[in-house]
């Protein structure tokens, strides 16, 4: 194992983010939590860590088990670190909701269309 890697490169390198710029917004823009807090995209990463990850509506709470320089393949990527069980539980429920409320309409696609904006016109004058 190697002494440390910065987090942004890490989480390109395991696969998190597509480009290691992505990684670098994500850890700028507080969507990455080192040990419970903060950090700057710079900070090195240690074996042993806890992160937890904001993608999208994901999240990720994961212990980094290994720390290399370079990008791998998915499957080696997963071995670099271990997801919480609870975590993995509730993104699979989160996304099964998603599903669920995509396939029953209930999902805002954008702007309101004529008929609903004079349905909240109507609304509005109750």
């Amino acid at each position: 194992m190697n002494d440390g890697s910065r987090i942004d490169k890490w989480l390109w390198g395991a696969r998190f983010f597509k480009t290691r710029a992505l990684a670098r917004d994500a850890v700028a823009g507080g969507k990455v939590e080192l040990n419970g807090h903060g950090v700057k995209p710079g900070r090195n990463l240690k074996a042993g860590d806890q992160l937890a990850i904001q993608r999208g509506e994901e999240r990720f709470l994961i212990s980094v088990r290994d720390i290399t320089h370079r990008r791998v393949s998915a499957e080696l990527a997963a071995q670099r670190f271990e997801e919480d069980p609870a975590s993995i539980e509730q993104r699979l429920k989160a996304a099964e909701q998603r599903k669920r409320e995509k396939q029953s309409g209930k999902v805002a696609t954008g702007r309101p269309d004529k008929r609903q904006r004079r349905q909240i016109i109507q609304f509005r004058k109750l």
